[in-house]
């Protein structure tokens, strides 16, 4: 049973992160798969609310050898199979009449989720798939998560492990938040910084009749034969003629010998 470690847990349902194309979708709901010291036997709890806040539970229990056995609830299926093949996934196969009615994959995800995939077919003889995602129960409530729930006991190690998971949460949360703001300010200073290069390029290709200085605020136009004229006579200076085709912007040169563009 080395192989089934990963699944014995008490597992808390996503809604939000599910898809039902059979039967009632529920608010909530807990998944508890448990191991019985007897021949290797597994038992699965189901319970859940709907979202009329009706609850509903639903127990069965399996041999994963990978054999046909009857199963307990003959009104809903004959015979089971069931296996683990490794670490990370679990199937449940349910028969009636020799025809598989109903497939159970269980997948441990490699952020921890258990993904849980129903595949059969409904009462109308239609195919359908179900999705459901769920998270391992980590509650220290001497009470169920929810009014159908499995009751989950405090123990001294939940606790301590509920208030380390809260604080790595939070830690994590906080740098990974810190590093996104970090790489936003790296972004903008390297945008801005490509933006100096091509304006600097523009001014030093375009006619100089003097040497600028560093901290001094310059004027860039267009001439009419296309070519580029750094002045120190403002637009509004020239009048309402100039030697020039367009005003393109007020410029200022900075201590590196790059150049930026001021409003």
């Amino acid at each position: 049973m080395v192989q089934a470690y990963n699944f014995l847990a008490s597992w808390q349902l996503f809604p939000e992160r599910c898809i039902f194309e059979n039967g009632i979708a529920p608010k909530s709901g807990n998944y508890k798969i448990e191991s019985i010291e007897n021949g290797g036997l597994l038992s699965i709890h189901i319970n859940w609310v709907s979202l009329q806040n009706e609850a509903f539970y639903s127990q069965y229990s399996f041999i994963p050898d990978g054999e046909r056995k009857i199963f307990q609830n003959q009104e809903l299926a004959h015979e089971i199979q069931a296996s683990i093949p490794n670490s990370s996934l679990m199937r449940v196969t349910l028969y009636k009449n020799n025809l598989v009615i109903l497939d159970i994959t269980h997948e441990i995800l490699p952020n921890g989720y258990l993904k849980l995939t129903q595949a059969g077919v409904n009462a109308q003889g239609d195919n359908f798939k179900n999705i459901e995602i769920y998270h391992k129960q980590m509650s220290v409530l001497p009470y169920a998560a929810s009014v159908s729930g499995v009751a989950v006991r405090p123990t001294k190690e939940g606790v301590i492990k509920h208030k380390a998971l809260s604080a790595m949460e939070d830690q994590t949360n906080m740098q990974l938040n810190q590093i996104k703001q970090q790489i936003e300010l790296l972004a903008k200073q390297a945008h801005e910084i490509s933006k100096r290069k091509e304006l600097s390029l523009l001014i030093y290709e375009a006619k100089l009749g003097f040497k600028p200085q560093i901290g001094h605020t310059y004027h860039l136009y267009e001439k009419k034969d296309g070519s580029h004229m750094l002045s120190m006579v403002a637009p509004q200076e020239w009048g309402k003629s100039g030697p020039f085709k367009q005003f393109l912007s007020s410029v200022k040169l900075l201590a590196d010998h790059t150049w930026i563009e001021i409003n």
